[in-house]
């Protein structure tokens, strides 16, 4: 790979070794293929995160050493904008790349995710749900403006600040840049993943909206709206997907969040709100 990225407005290579660029600190996450520490730039001593990618781990699966080229393409693509709602997901500042391992240099935000988050609170009010889904949509009509499909939107994947409710969108491994033909790969993750990705038959940018429901979902009822007890039937729940509402846990949740919910968990692709329609519904006036 040897395409420039973006480190403030500037073109930036992957000539030089990162070690000479950053002095790695410590470990702040670590995922399947790799760690995510915090690192400082030796030239201006700015902090942020290096997510660092053992190639040795994705050797096995076409489609992970797909991600290889595909994450630091899409995270480019991503940070060219300065939008609004560009905020709301990780940018990318630097990409190394060597035989063994690809570094790439984002932004820093040193906060717990919404699952870690969740897991200690278990819900959260419809007030702070709304606004963190609301971020979150603002995070997914960015990618969608810019041509991406995250396809794993899930609470692992979301930074959050639990005093302001300001959230970062990271882990675009599992993203695609949109085509005129629709996708087809099964990626996601069971409980969070939409039934079109499932029944094979192409799908497109709206799985991430889908995906995003079930997250507002989880922060209100404190589970997800198709549970199983292993991932077949989660499959069968998620494709039938009958939604309900359990009394006892959304007697006190509006009308308009379950409105919502109806629209962004809709099987019929067609009738689902895009992420510019979830957006506009979930703002509190």
């Amino acid at each position: 790979m040897r395409f420039g990225v973006t480190h403030g407005t500037k073109p930036m290579t992957m000539t030089r070794p990162f070690i000479k660029d950053y002095e790695v600190l410590e470990e702040i996450g670590r995922g399947k293929f790799g760690i995510v520490s915090r690192c400082i730039s030796r030239a201006t001593g700015e902090h942020f995160a290096v997510k660092v990618i053992d190639k040795s781990l994705v050797a096995g699966d076409p489609i992970d050493r797909e991600s290889l080229t595909t994450e630091p393409k899409v995270l480019h693509l991503l940070s060219l904008s300065s939008s609004s709602s560009s905020t709301h997901v990780t940018r990318l500042h630097g990409a190394y790349d060597s035989p063994t391992h690809l570094h790439l240099v984002l932004d820093l935000f040193p906060f717990p995710s919404l699952f870690s988050l969740l897991h200690l609170r278990h819900l959260l009010p419809e007030s702070d749900a709304r606004a963190v889904a609301g971020s979150l949509l603002q995070a997914i009509l960015h990618c969608h403006q810019n041509g991406v499909v995250h396809r794993d939107i899930k609470p692992e994947n979301v930074l959050i600040d639990p005093n302001t409710k300001r959230i970062k969108l990271c882990d675009f491994g599992s993203a695609a840049v949109k085509t005129a033909a629709p996708m087809k790969e099964v990626v996601g993750t069971p409980y969070y993943v939409a039934p079109e990705v499932l029944e094979g038959s192409g799908y497109g940018e709206k799985v991430d909206v889908w995906s995003a429901g079930v997250v507002l979902y989880v922060m209100l009822a404190g589970f997800p709206p198709f549970y199983g007890e292993n991932t077949v039937e989660v499959f069968e729940k998620v494709l039938r997907g009958n939604l309900r509402f359990p009394a006892s846990v959304f007697a006190g949740v509006s009308p308009e969040v379950k409105g919502l919910l109806r629209r962004m968990l809709c099987k019929d692709v067609s009738r689902r709100f895009s992420a510019q329609e979830a957006l506009s519904k979930c703002r509190i006036s």
